[in-house]
């Protein structure tokens, strides 16, 4: 009877693990030239698609027994011809809704396709229940205690180095000096009217 009741209750509810990746790995569209590319960013390291310089902070997934869910937090900035840099993103995105918090730019399009490379799996604390949470709340907090910082945002050191850049590979038929240096021309259907 008591177990029924913790279930009710709603006590120990269930909270999935989750995979620290070192990796992650996006897709982009070029909206000019229509190419889109597969790119691997490390966590915390800057790179360069077309205008846009992308950052993934964390990179996490699910264990193989549980339901997939890969998600990154991700900046992403913008950086103009007077080479300022423009912070035009900064969340969370889904790669099983890439539609939900994609980066939609009028020249680029930027989504999270997976997280790879790791092996620490992180298990969530279970929620406390009623009685739990009040006594935590009202036990005073240890002597030694120190306060928290509000704002732990730091900024990006002075001597950061150069993204790396990512360029879609130009197909064999529109490089430089080829024969045919002309996109393929459109075919009519001279059957349709």
């Amino acid at each position: 009877m008591a177990l029924l009741l913790a279930l009710v209750a709603g006590v120990g509810g269930a909270k999935a693990d989750r995979i620290k990746n070192p990796t992650a790995v996006f897709s982009g569209l070029d909206k000019i030239t229509g190419r889109i590319i597969s790119f691997e960013v490390a966590v915390s390291e800057t790179v360069q698609f077309g205008a846009l310089q992308l950052t993934p902070r964390v990179c996490y997934t699910r264990p193989e027994t549980e339901t997939p869910n890969t998600t990154a937090f991700v900046e992403v900035d913008e950086v103009t011809f007077q080479n300022e840099h423009k912070r035009i993103f900064e969340g969370w995105m889904f790669a099983s809704s890439p539609g939900l918090h994609g980066i939609e730019h009028p020249v680029y399009d930027v989504w999270l396709i997976d997280c790879k490379g790791g092996k620490e799996v992180i298990t969530e604390p279970r929620e406390l229940t009623p009685a739990e949470e009040a006594l935590r709340r009202d036990s005073p907090p240890p002597a030694n205690a120190q306060p928290q910082p509000r704002n732990t945002r730091r900024a990006p050191p002075a001597n950061q180095p150069r993204p790396r850049r990512i360029e879609p590979e130009v197909p064999p038929e529109m490089r430089e000096g080829a024969p045919d240096a002309q996109p393929p021309p459109l075919e009519l259907n001279p059957n349709r009217e």
